[in-house]
């Protein structure tokens, strides 16, 4: 049932929401297709990456048509992320899965209290 057309379309709809609003929809991608569905890490990481493209070409669209990407003002950030994609990538071949696993475990625990923790600065220190 869980690996039906209409449950895959329902969770790729709320996941691409999510990646719509910054969220993390690719994480949370991951979690569902290995904890969930029982795919292998490898395979999950492959389909997140080809989730991810659309999600994210449609979410910058709709962002520089608002006027809040400016491409010159991000194109070392394009840069550096591709760079820094390729070696993560390169690395991650080389790496032991069940290591990459718990790496990846505790990113995604330290990015939630992250989130939980986190208190907006307010006023200014003028």
């Amino acid at each position: 049932m869980l690996e039906s057309w209409p449950v895959a379309l329902l969770v790729g709809t709320v996941l691409g929401y999510l990646s719509g609003l910054g969220i993390g929809g690719g994480s949370l991608l991951i979690l569902w297709l290995t904890m969930v569905l029982g795919m292998d890490h490898g395979t999950a990481r492959g389909i997140n990456l080809l989730f991810f493209l659309p999600a994210a070409s449609v979410a910058c669209l709709f962002r520089w048509k608002q006027g809040a990407v400016k491409l010159k003002n991000i194109l070392p950030a394009i840069l550096a992320g591709c760079i820094a994609a390729a070696v993560g990538s390169w690395i991650g071949t080389h790496l032991d899965l069940e290591l990459l696993k718990k790496l990846f475990g505790g990113l995604l625990i330290l990015t939630g209290l992250r989130e939980l923790l986190y208190r907006p600065r307010t006023g200014s220190t003028k």
